[in-house]
């Protein structure tokens, strides 16, 4: 069978790219390194506008049945001051669920795996990519290695890498960068919290920041976001470190006594990164392989299906058009940054609050005072507020 795509990467931005160019009657090849279901580190937050995006790939009804609805986020600032923002509609904008969904990897990935095997796509895993085949400006595929350690060359027009923050086809054509800020997360799960349930839990300690996401009754997903320079030390007692940090963030320590850790502590870091578009045809990027920065709500998921929309559509037109040049594809990367740029910025403007403690007590204290404006920067987190409507001056209701 001729391949129109090659899709390196199974995780939620690969899969959903799988999924909506098989829906177009595309000829496309999955490859992952991993055998599904397999455990994977992420804030394991679905924002309310996911939704939208899974129940365009078929995988709503499954998620609804295993995910925690969270109604919004509490938000604890350095000196105590607590704010709770919840989801709902705010002027013209109504989210497509007026909640979030938190929800293992595991659990997510393995649902929109399942979702790929009801459908014509050739599904390969413990297949590793090890480099992309380049000829003159176009890339041409990708060369792997299977479970037997086999050496393959696969071939097709088009390749699409979602191998993520490791992306090897990133790398493998210069693209990756590194960024400024220089973060490492260390993530692990607790149960017997009590109270969990309703809300995500965010709690600001510069300059660390914790995030307590309920995926299941009685069982949470906890992060700890340190400097990158702290932690490099302790790589070889990361639950020494861990376990000492929370105790140093005075209102997380408080929020989980009681509970315990049940799960190895794993770290992912640096957080950002940055990827530059490519310069080659033949090849685009979805998810986490086109770069990172360091969402506070811990949520990456929305983003990566969005760019597997955005992708999909920018690949159907160029294989029917049969020009897959840079020029031809570069509006997929407009698109993509036009989607994303107003709500990094805002995340840019959260990371320096929350790296200053004064600055962090006095923008709670200021939310605090005007629920209205809290609840519209939560929708801006949740994706279905522009980021411009805290310009305009819409008012929630």
């Amino acid at each position: 069978m001729t391949t129109d795509v090659i899709v390196v990467g199974a995780g939620p931005a690969g899969a959903a790219t799988a999924i909506f160019l098989a829906e177009h009657g595309l000829a496309v090849r999955l490859v992952d390194r991993a055998r599904f279901p397999r455990p994977k580190i992420c804030g394991e937050y679905l924002s309310p506008e996911a939704p939208r995006l899974l129940d365009r790939l078929g995988a709503l009804k499954a998620v609804d049945a295993v995910a925690t609805p969270l109604s919004g986020m509490r938000i604890t600032a350095p000196d105590g001051t607590q704010l709770v923002g919840r989801y709902h509609a705010i002027g013209p904008w109504r989210p497509y669920r007026e909640h979030a969904m938190a929800l293992s990897r595991e659990v997510l990935d393995t649902i929109l795996v399942d979702r790929v095997r009801a459908l014509p796509v050739e599904l390969s895993e413990e297949v590793r990519v090890t480099d992309v085949r380049v000829a003159g400006d176009r890339v041409l595929g990708v060369e792997a290695v299977d479970a037997d350690g086999r050496r393959l060359t696969l071939r097709a027009p088009l390749t699409i890498a979602a191998d993520g923050r490791a992306s090897v086809v990133a790398q493998r054509l210069g693209l990756r960068r590194p960024h400024r800020l220089r973060r490492m997360a260390l993530v692990t799960y607790v149960e017997d919290v009590p109270d969990l349930g309703l809300f995500g839990e965010i709690f600001v300690d510069p300059p660390d920041y914790a995030i307590l996401n309920p995926i299941a009754p009685g069982r949470a997903n906890l992060s700890i976001v340190v400097p990158l320079a702290h932690a490099a030390p302790w790589s070889g007692r990361l639950e020494s470190f861990f376990d000492a940090r929370a105790k140093h963030l005075p209102h997380l320590a408080r929020r989980i006594a009681g509970g315990r850790r049940v799960a190895p502590v794993r770290a992912m870091g640096p957080l950002a990164y940055r990827v530059d578009p490519p310069r080659t045809g033949g090849v685009l990027m979805v998810g986490d392989a086109t770069g990172f920065y360091d969402p506070f709500s811990g949520e990456g998921i929305f983003n990566g299906l969005r760019s597997a929309e955005l992708a999909a559509e920018t690949a159907v037109r160029a294989l029917r058009r049969g020009d897959l040049s840079a020029a031809a594809l570069a509006g997929y990367d407009r698109a993509r940054r036009l989607a994303s740029r107003d709500k990094e910025r805002v995340t840019h403007a959260l990371q320096f609050l929350i790296a200053h403690r004064a600055l962090a007590n006095l923008t709670a204290r200021l939310l605090a005072r005007h629920q209205g404006l809290l609840d519209l920067l939560l929708g801006i987190l949740g994706d279905f507020v522009p980021p411009r409507a805290l310009v305009t001056g819409v008012r929630a209701r």
